[in-house]
């Protein structure tokens, strides 16, 4: 983090993440719920969801801001090929990986894969768009 005037940005990009991840995850809730049987219970009730959601998406937005405070990222298309190197190196790694040893579906991991494609993004944008010095 380069200076306190990157917290707003921070703050976007986590609210950002989590309303696009809680929609993501909504338009695909009975295809999940298909596909895994964790899905088929309703959690959306618990109260720790949230929370737990603010926080990681709140450590990913610091990270992508530092990262790309460190790399020049000043411009929306490098910001977003900050977003998609993270996004391949990261949970496209991971999701293959998850797939290949753990026999996770296939379809599974591309509905995680495509909400965190779209968090990376949002994030990247959020935070890696700054003003010229």
């Amino acid at each position: 983090m380069r200076t306190v005037e990157d917290l707003p940005a921070i703050g976007l990009a986590t609210a950002a993440a989590v309303a696009a991840s809680g929609a993501w995850y909504a338009a695909f809730g009975r295809r999940l719920a298909q596909l895994h049987d964790a899905y088929a219970e309703d959690t959306a009730a618990a109260g720790w969801i949230v929370p737990v959601e603010l926080a990681r998406s709140g450590t990913v937005a610091v990270t992508v801001s530092a990262l790309a405070a460190r790399t020049g990222v000043t411009r929306p298309r490098d910001a977003v090929r900050l977003g998609l190197a993270l996004w391949v190196a990261f949970p496209g790694v991971l999701l293959t990986g998850s797939v290949v040893h753990e026999k996770v579906p296939w379809r599974l991991a591309a509905i995680h894969a495509g909400d965190w494609l779209v968090k990376l993004l949002l994030v990247s944008l959020a935070t890696g768009v700054r003003r010229r010095r």
